[in-house]
């Protein structure tokens, strides 16, 4: 399968670098692309079919990327040819332990770690780290769901990637995920790791954006997450709220400290309660409830 090879040139006070490389992986990933290497200059390498690659979404998330003096630049080529799907498959990734109870992994790179020390443990095969648990937002959201009442719930994953959100709910007692992506490699993804946590029967991944919302999807959710950049966040808050059940429970990340305030602004707008706020590093997660009725 053919790739083009995209280098990002970030310039970047060294003391923010990993963070923009991070949010660059993921504003890229909604452009397309299905992997990413780190370069040794500080630098980063993504990986996407000519097919699927969305170049003027792409200049225009980097346009407006959300952290101040920031500048990128890329280059872009052939990718030379190989057996993409075989090579980051194998690459893996280490194990990752969440909030000392639940366990991610790639069912190979377990070393002398006992699946049985765990009150949860999941397999996720993925081709890049961000949806695996490497990523500070997927950790925050993951622990913010093993705080949830879960039992009986139906949940609504926003931008599923790997499914890890709508897997670790559905393994709490989630009695149904519906989750949607705009990558049609992230909707077969994640229906193969539900697949090998043995919870596809409840799980349905939709390919679309957030306007699958508007007719495609129907009923109340319990609970909904969201990991995605902060303009999408925004954008689509609305669809979000009007697909609460009363009282129910709406978790984000995928943004920063300083976007705190602005996205708590526009929920309480939409009637939302702030619960609580986590964060790792310079990543935050908001935890947000819909008024009773």
């Amino acid at each position: 399968m053919k790739y083009y090879e995209v280098t990002f040139t970030i310039e970047v006070p060294e003391e923010l670098r990993q963070d923009a490389i991070d949010l660059t992986s993921a504003l890229a990933g909604e452009a397309g692309f299905e992997t990413f290497e780190e370069t040794a200059d500080g630098g980063l390498k993504g990986y996407v079919q000519p097919s699927l690659f969305e170049r003027e979404l792409l200049e225009q998330l980097l346009n407006d990327f959300p952290m101040e003096g920031v500048s990128i630049s890329y280059t872009l080529q052939d990718a030379p040819d190989k057996d993409w799907n075989e090579e980051w498959e194998e690459a893996g990734f280490e194990p990752i332990i969440i909030g000392k109870k639940c366990l991610v992994h790639d069912g190979r790179h377990l070393g002398s770690l006992n699946l049985d020390d765990f009150e949860m443990h999941i397999q996720i095969e993925a081709r890049q780290a961000f949806g695996t648990g490497n990523h500070e937002t997927t950790r925050l959201m993951v622990d913010a769901l093993l705080r949830c009442n879960l039992t009986g719930a139906r949940m609504l994953d926003c931008g599923t990637g790997t499914g890890i959100l709508a897997i670790v709910a559905l393994m709490r007692g989630a009695r149904q995920a519906v989750g949607y992506d705009i990558d049609d490699w992230s909707v077969r993804n994640a229906l193969h790791n539900a697949q090998l946590n043995g919870v596809d029967n409840r799980m349905e991944v939709l390919l679309g954006d957030g306007s699958l919302l508007d007719e495609t999807v129907g009923g109340e959710f319990d609970v909904v997450t969201a990991n995605i950049n902060r303009n999408i966040l925004i954008a689509d808050l609305p669809r979000f709220v009007a697909r609460m059940s009363s009282g129910g429970r709406l978790l984000l990340s995928g943004f920063y400290l300083s976007d705190v305030e602005r996205l708590s602004e526009e929920a309480v707008g939409l009637g939302l309660q702030p619960v609580l706020q986590t964060s790792e590093g310079e990543w935050a997660c908001l935890e947000l409830q819909k008024k009773e009725k």
